[in-house]
């Protein structure tokens, strides 16, 4: 695929009032979620609540894009049409998480690294001619006492990086995402230094591997205080704070920037993401690439009624998916 082939494709993924779902949470962590509200971690279940969101009637309007679980790209609808034939029939751009999850970094304490490199090429390949049209691949950043070291910014954005070059070797649009973690006490400013830290060595890494920024969307976390901290930041202090750190790190020719919703509450996730937007004059559209605040509370009803509250529960999928597509262009009323 050629870097105009892949510009469209990642232009595409942040069209006006338009965003991603992530629906690629690991086995493991899909379990923990239907575990919460009562459902058997079954394949059939997975397939049938995967089924629900990416069937919901008119979620194009709103979701550009679908990042999926290995699994998920090789399931089907139960009239046997393959999710990815299936999305992309809709006009949304099927997507594929690629790494394996995070390790201990050694000689780091309390820091990680994430791990998914070796094979990785082939891997794409495969996922390439299933087809998806963009990858994902997720670092992670803790913020604790004397972390992050250098070390641990570094090991993770040269990974990154060279996952990102794989990816577009092979046709498919890389997201980075280097989610600097809610967990903690720290305040909104040390979060800040951490984010512009992350993000700095981020765009560096991408240079020095020649990934095409043209062809790259990246993930964010916002700028907020730990879930602990006992200052709080309200939704302007936040939106100006990521945009300013945004504006401080991030190439203007980064086709689009979306956010992860990283742990905050549904409502705060879109009320944040609108007050950026309102802001304007932004070198970038700032849209959305959410998970929890986009399937929670759909989740909670289908489990209550798994055939009979399917419509139900879509209906709730596309009013989340609404609401952050007005938020993405700063027109949501709350």
């Amino acid at each position: 695929m050629s870097i105009e082939q892949l510009a469209e494709t990642a232009q595409a993924m942040v069209a006006p009032g338009k965003g991603i779902i992530a629906i690629d949470e690991s086995t493991a962590t899909i379990g923990k979620r239907f575990a919460s509200v009562g459902i058997e971690n079954t394949e059939e279940n997975r397939r049938a609540y995967r089924e629900l969101l990416l069937t919901t009637p008119r979620l194009s309007q709103h979701i550009s894009g679908a990042i999926l679980f290995d699994e998920t790209l090789r399931q089907s609808t139960k009239d046997g049409t393959p999710f990815a034939n299936y999305l992309a029939k809709q006009g949304i751009i099927p997507g594929i998480k690629v790494d394996k999850g995070t390790t201990a970094l050694a000689g780091c304490p309390g820091e990680l690294v994430t791990e998914g490199l070796d094979g990785l090429r082939d891997r794409l390949k495969e996922y390439y001619k299933l087809g998806a049209r963009f990858a994902k691949w997720r670092a992670v950043i803790n913020i604790a006492e004397d972390i992050p070291s250098g070390t641990c910014i570094e090991a993770n954005a040269h990974a990154l990086a060279r996952y990102a070059a794989l990816c577009q070797e092979q046709g498919l649009v890389p997201m980075v995402e280097p989610e600097v973690l809610m967990d903690g006490d720290h305040d909104i400013q040390t979060c800040y230094e951490v984010t512009e830290a992350t993000l700095r060595s981020l765009f560096g890494a991408l240079h020095e591997q020649g990934v095409l920024l043209e062809g790259t969307i990246l993930k964010a976390s916002m700028v907020l205080p730990g879930k602990d901290c006992d200052e709080d930041a309200d939704v302007e202090e936040v939106a100006e704070s990521t945009i300013m750190c945004l504006k401080s790190t991030v190439p203007a020719i980064l086709p689009g920037i979306v956010f992860l919703s990283g742990g905050q509450s549904d409502e705060d996730a879109t009320a944040h993401l609108d007050a950026m937007n309102r802001v304007g004059n932004l070198p970038w559209p700032l849209s959305f690439s959410y998970g929890r605040a986009m399937q929670q509370a759909a989740l909670q009803l289908w489990s209550k009624d798994l055939k009979g509250n399917v419509a139900k529960a879509q209906a709730l999928v596309f009013e989340r998916a609404k609401a952050n597509g007005l938020a993405a262009q700063g027109k949501w009323e709350g």
